[in-house]
């Protein structure tokens, strides 16, 4: 006769429940009824190697949603918003001080709206890290994505493609162990993959967790100069095909379930790919409407998409807001052109007071403004935590080198060691400027955050202990990140 171990009605995955010598033997004789010695193994290695506390602290769970906007590059943080006076020249931005809503919360002249609602936003002027051969675009997007440093990391930093074996992308984390409530795509990143040169997709994928925690990959066609790409997205995969009714998909997802019954073999041989998840939740993607009429931008008015701005980045910040608003978890905005280019790229080694002046900055402000007072104006914003922050700064002087790149007297180089990050929403403190940086904004010198700490407080915010394990592909448990939430940043 087959038995379940433990008590009437308990979970034997909470962490007080443990499994006897007695319940294993009695679990490795009935894997008919789905359990398997391996996961229960497993799950009491995650159990015995996560801290059975956390203390939370302010903010834990506040956030139901995430969205992330990155901008990939690194923008200048003294052309932005952290601006300093009584510098020397090659330090001082071109750009004048400006005053915004809260005292004490200058911006300079590029950001003229986000000036308007620093009263909703904190700043974090204190990022920062050693470079540890993280100079590099795509070394520093990994380790800022996953709070790890990529295996094989030289002084200039690495160009090595996705891997099976990387660690996860931070929404990926959050997919797995918080997956959505409803039938709604739970991880979609846009308009582009992250990218330097030629390595396309770093730290954007769920690594060890398998590719049934990918995101949603929305990259719609068009070249990143085109600005209205995101008026052809298209989601025809999550459509039904006119021959196959709900009812008939149905008949074969109940068909499905009892052929995997009989089949542990093919179950067994199958598992790593993780179809069951793909195949659980493309069937709540493709038998409901709600997925696909969250990417329809043209049920938004004229008025404010315009706000936003008609511009990549614009749309992509207004489609983060509906998705959110459908139901997804966490959704990420890349900055719509790759590191290592030109344009309206924050990559300034060149050009930058042309450029950001008449490219990125007013992109970046009109989108991010937008974003943040709709959330607020719907009630949305008190559960959607927003992070918008780049892998890394740009160097005080101008027209030095850090990375070994050639920069001209008005461009600036890469610099981990300072920089800004912008958070909102789901408990964050409103008007608040968190950490300083000195004189010339080239190191904190009140408390410093580190990048895993960033992750570290995304996973707070979300309900998760930042130092929870999970398996890697060896079967090895990992915390998420090695980092700590900065809980002053909540209210």
């Amino acid at each position: 006769m087959l038995r379940i171990p433990g008590q009437l009605g308990v979970d034997l995955r909470a962490s007080k429940h443990k499994a006897t010598r007695r319940d294993i033997l009695r679990v490795g004789g009935s894997a008919v009824l789905g359990f398997r010695l391996d996961q229960l193994l497993r799950d009491e290695a995650l159990r015995a190697a996560t801290p059975e506390s956390y203390q939370a602290g302010s903010g834990f769970g506040k956030a139901k949603s995430v969205i992330m906007v990155y901008l990939q590059g690194g923008p200048s943080h003294l052309d932005l918003w952290d601006p300093k006076d009584n510098v020397p020249d090659n330090v001082r931005s071109e750009f004048s001080r400006i005053k915004s809503k809260v005292p004490g919360m200058d911006l300079t002249e590029n950001l003229p709206r986000l000036a308007n609602i620093t009263d909703r936003i904190t700043l974090l002027r204190s990022m920062s890290y050693e470079p540890v051969g993280l100079f590099n675009h795509t070394a520093a997007i990994y380790q800022m994505h996953t709070g790890y440093t990529a295996d094989k990391v030289s002084a200039s930093g690495q160009l090595e493609p996705p891997s099976p074996k990387d660690f996860p992308n931070f929404g990926s984390n959050i997919s797995k162990l918080l997956p959505p409530t409803g039938p709604m795509l739970p991880f979609v990143m846009m308009p582009r993959p992250l990218q330097e040169s030629n390595v396309i997709g770093k730290a954007g994928t769920a690594g060890f967790l398998g590719r049934a925690y990918d995101p949603y990959y929305l990259y719609p066609p068009g070249d990143d100069m085109d600005m209205s790409k995101m008026d052809r997205v298209s989601v025809e995969d999550l459509q039904l095909r006119p021959e196959v009714s709900v009812s008939r998909l149905q008949r074969r997802t109940r068909l499905r379930e009892l052929v995997n019954r009989e089949m542990p073999k093919v179950e067994q041989a199958v598992r790593d790919y993780q179809l069951e998840s793909y195949y659980t939740t493309a069937l709540g993607l493709i038998t409901s409407d709600t997925s696909r009429q969250a990417f329809d931008l043209k049920q938004e008015s004229e008025s404010l998409r315009t706000t936003y701005g008609r511009n990549t980045f614009g749309q992509s910040c207004l489609l983060a807001r509906r998705l959110v608003e459908a139901g997804t978890r966490v959704v990420e905005v890349i900055w719509p052109k790759r590191a290592n280019s030109d344009h309206h790229s924050w990559d300034h080694h060149q050009d930058l007071s042309k450029r950001m002046k008449t490219q990125s900055a007013p992109m970046f402000d009109a989108g991010f403004s937008g974003l943040i007072s709709d959330l607020d104006d719907r009630g949305l914003l008190a559960e959607t935590l927003v992070v918008a922050v780049g892998e890394f700064g740009r160097s005080p002087q101008r027209g030095i080198s850090t990375s070994g790149n050639s920069n001209s007297a008005d461009g600036r180089d890469h610099w981990p060691y300072c920089y800004t990050a912008c958070l909102a929403g789901a408990g964050i403190r409103r008007g608040f400027v968190y950490g300083k940086s000195d004189r010339t904004a080239s190191t904190p010198v009140d408390d410093p955050v580190h990048p895993r700490d960033l992750l570290a407080t995304i996973y707070h915010a979300i309900g998760l202990n930042p130092r929870q394990m999970v398996v890697n592909h060896l079967n090895q448990p990992r915390e998420m990140v090695k980092g700590d939430a900065v809980t002053p940043l909540f209210s």
